[in-house]
């Protein structure tokens, strides 16, 4: 009955840990580092080279400064430009947490 107990315990601590790593990984920045990093850069200046070959407009840009949050959503439900469209692969509550992150990028 003991080992029934510790081994319950065990599970149910598993459980709770993997539950917090994978909403520690639905982060803006998190999703932000899986999928937009390659173009747009750590710090969306689109320094990187994949960015420069496809021309990514940096975050300093006044087109991307002057965009609202809700176009940038649209831009990233439904692509932009060269950029692929996320609303297949990322949920709302996703895109709109990568782009509060992206945000922080325009000073």
């Amino acid at each position: 009955m003991l080992k029934a107990v510790r081994l319950i315990c065990v599970l149910a601590a598993l459980i709770f840990s993997a539950r917090a790593v994978c909403f520690a990984q639905s982060s803006g920045e998190a999703i932000y580092k899986a999928k937009c990093l390659n173009c747009h850069g750590s710090t969306g200046l689109a320094n990187s080279g994949i960015g420069k070959l496809m021309k990514v407009k940096p975050v300093t840009d006044p087109e991307v400064t002057k965009m609202t949050e809700n176009e940038m959503i649209a831009a990233v439900k439904n692509g932009m430009g060269k950029m692929q469209a996320y609303k297949d692969s990322l949920t709302s509550t996703q895109i709109r947490e990568v782009v509060s992150y992206f945000r922080t990028f325009i000073k």
